[in-house]
């Protein structure tokens, strides 16, 4: 499996594919051709059927400013990835001078055709939990310890990804406005924070404020803000209110949610081994659902279970968004993302309850690696047009389609 820092990334929204991806391509591609003076890019796949909701035109063309970057939306797609982009560097008199062909993998993950790039190095030799959790038990006692005999530096970097999680947060718990599209949508976090502050019952009151948090980093997310990839940003809200509440409301220290933070990428990067955490290729299961098991086995583990109760969290969470579709209105990753990110987090804490409550009952029948083979299995059968196309589901029962170029 790769490392945790393939995993949680900190980059612009509103897209972990759909501008993640082009815009670290864009950053590598500008410093290997530093003398071109403009450049071209084509979008393919769901970066050309949505790219426009996605705004991936606009980050390519902020990235390679004060250069001119023009934008091509394409249909034929000749290589085994779902989704994809070309860029073209020209020289002064308009001759090429490179080419490159990008894969977006899904998280913000890239691969450079006929490039020697590391970002898939495999950092952890098990792909499964059950082979993780064997080496757990015989020699490293817990999950962030095996993160940590594998990964030795990866703390210092998700000291960064908790600290972008909270900012993310805070900023869309400040900011008020239409969120940019079509759409038209109102910032509501802020309201929702306040409306749960007036609560007089303590768990309804925390209960609405994660969700108040997880719009908060959601709306930041659609209005091109900073966020942290957990597995995606379209799902990113999950883990970052998850984390927020803990550490604001709660008082876990950093230290401990760093941890947390290892627990969930595990499960993170098993599905991501297995499966796919790309709406794309797997419908929004692999996405909110693999972000929802994340936060519940994250949580369990904060909550001190063992490791066969962290699973069962997990299981539960992920069980029970198989078959989830993605289908965003217009394009956008708000309706029904940012209000999804909402659901799923308090979902990911009801995971954690029933493990906790129906695992001392019976044993677990149905194991994490068996719902993770199976959200695969889902995603494949799910129709095309229900993968991120926007050309199905609820986004053609709201007549919002910007225009491609």
């Amino acid at each position: 499996m790769e490392s945790l820092k393939e995993l949680y990334k900190l980059g612009p929204g509103p897209s972990s594919s759909h501008t993640v991806a082009p815009w670290r391509a864009a950053q590598m591609f500008k410093e290997r051709f530093p003398d071109a003076v403009a450049f071209d890019v084509e979008l393919y796949g769901s970066l050309s059927l949505t790219g426009k909701g996605h705004f991936t035109d606009q980050i390519l063309i902020r990235t390679f400013s004060p250069k001119p970057c023009k934008i091509y939306f394409r249909l034929n797609w000749e290589h085994p990835f779902d989704n994809g982009l070309i860029i073209k560097a020209y020289d002064v008199r308009s001759n090429p001078i490179g080419q490159w062909t990008v894969f977006s993998l899904g998280g913000g993950s890239i691969k450079v055709l006929d490039e020697d790039f590391d970002f898939q190095r495999q950092i952890y030799p098990q792909q499964s939990l059950s082979e993780i959790y064997k080496e757990v038990i015989e020699t490293h006692h817990s999950i962030p310890a095996y993160v940590l005999h594998y990964e030795k530096d990866v703390e210092a970097h998700l000291m960064d990804v908790l600290e972008g999680m909270f900012k993310a947060v805070r900023r869309g718990l400040e900011t008020t406005g239409i969120l940019p599209g079509l759409l038209e949508i109102p910032r509501v976090a802020k309201s929702l924070y306040l409306q749960a502050m007036s609560k007089d019952d303590l768990s309804a009151q925390n209960r609405l404020k994660l969700v108040a948090y997880a719009y908060a980093n959601n709306e930041e997310n659609a209005a091109c803000g900073m966020v942290v990839t957990a597995p995606t940003l379209g799902a990113s809200g999950v883990m970052a209110s998850l984390m927020y509440h803990l550490y604001t409301d709660i008082g876990i220290s950093k230290h401990k949610l760093v941890q947390a933070l290892m627990v969930g990428g595990i499960f993170g990067n098993v599905i991501k081994e297995n499966a796919t955490i790309s709406g794309a290729i797997g419908g929004c299961q692999a996405e909110i659902g693999s972000a929802c098991s994340m936060a519940a086995a994250a949580l369990a583990y904060v909550n001190g279970l063992p490791l066969e109760l962290i699973e069962y969290a997990a299981e539960i969470a992920m069980e029970h968004h198989l078959g989830l579709t993605c289908d965003p209105v217009g394009g956008y990753v708000i309706i029904p993302c940012i209000e999804r990110n909402g659901a799923a987090v308090l979902r990911s804490i009801d995971a954690v309850m029933m493990a906790e409550t129906v695992g001392k009952a019976k044993p677990n029948r149905v194991s994490f690696d068996m719902v993770v083979r199976t959200m695969n299995y889902t995603g494949k059968k799910i129709a095309l047009e229900l993968r991120e196309t926007s050309l199905g589901g609820l986004a053609t029962e709201i007549n919002i389609h910007p225009i491609q170029e």
